[in-house]
């Protein structure tokens, strides 16, 4: 039987228990106090942002500021400011946490693991060799950074590359 071991927060979200918000990205993006500002880098059209229950360390969401679901509703516009933050996202990933690959994808809809109706695109660091010893022995998980430092980290990367790169 495998085991998992979560970020002690996460049971509680797995159970249902959330901020009590219509939305937790456009909470996000309004920087509502019922939710962790995650957020890394906005602007008039997108936000960047951690997942605070990573799949791997590093693990950031690029969503459109304006609550949509469907993908076909993003303009031309947030299309490419998601791509072109998304690619941005990546550079500084690949400086922070070495990674040898990515995973970048939409969950639509629930059927397909969505778990936030507000359209947003996952960017997943990867690593050749994930499995650590705990891993096959136990057959779990564990992260090795925890979200909190993750942010502090990334979100100071975000601000230097920005200066540097003038966007």
């Amino acid at each position: 039987m495998r085991k998992h071991l979560f970020i002690p927060s996460k049971i509680d979200y797995v159970r249902g228990k959330r901020p009590q918000v219509d939305c937790i990205l456009c909470a996000i993006v309004a920087r509502d106090s019922k939710v962790t500002d995650t957020s890394l880098y906005n602007n008039s059209l997108i936000t960047v942002a951690l997942n605070i229950y990573p799949y791997n360390p590093g693990h950031l969401m690029v969503f459109p500021n304006r609550h949509i679901e469907d993908l076909s509703e993003l303009s031309s516009e947030e299309v490419m400011e998601m791509h072109r933050w998304t690619v941005f996202s990546m550079n500084i990933l690949k400086k922070l946490y070495h990674s040898q690959g990515f995973n970048i994808g939409y969950n639509l809809g629930e059927a397909a693991g969505a778990s936030i109706k507000h359209l947003h695109l996952h960017i997943v660091p990867r690593y050749k060799n994930e499995l650590g010893f705990v891993d096959i022995i136990a057959g779990s998980k564990i992260f090795v950074e925890d979200p909190a430092r993750a942010m502090i980290k990334l979100k100071e990367a975000f601000l230097r590359e920005e200066k540097e790169k003038e966007i």
